[in-house]
């Protein structure tokens, strides 16, 4: 874990989104937290990763969602040799869908 972004702010942050009840709430929330293009951003580096995931190349995902290269690059590199938490979240995602 990063021990810059490790604060007692940040870890406030991430309480509060614990206590998130569902989408709807998401949205409600991180509309008043993010800016539009903070939130697109996230979401953008997110659909990234689970495109690299599923074996696309740069010039699919960069036409697909708008992405730079140096943006999908650089979530390759988080997925390749980060903390493993978008391994974590996919993994999660698919055993919820296996369960319905």
């Amino acid at each position: 874990m990063n021990k810059k972004l490790k604060t007692e702010a940040v870890d406030h942050l991430f309480q509060a989104v614990l206590t998130l009840k569902d989408i709807n709430e998401c949205y409600t929330f991180f509309e008043d937290v993010c800016t539009v293009n903070e939130l697109l951003s996230l979401s953008q580096r997110y659909e990234v990763a689970k495109m690299l995931r599923s074996g696309r190349t740069y010039l699919e995902i960069a036409e697909k969602t708008g992405a730079s290269t140096a943006t999908i690059s650089r979530v390759n590199r988080s997925l390749n040799y980060g903390n493993d938490g978008y391994d974590m979240v996919f993994a999660r995602l698919e055993e919820q869908e296996s369960e319905v």
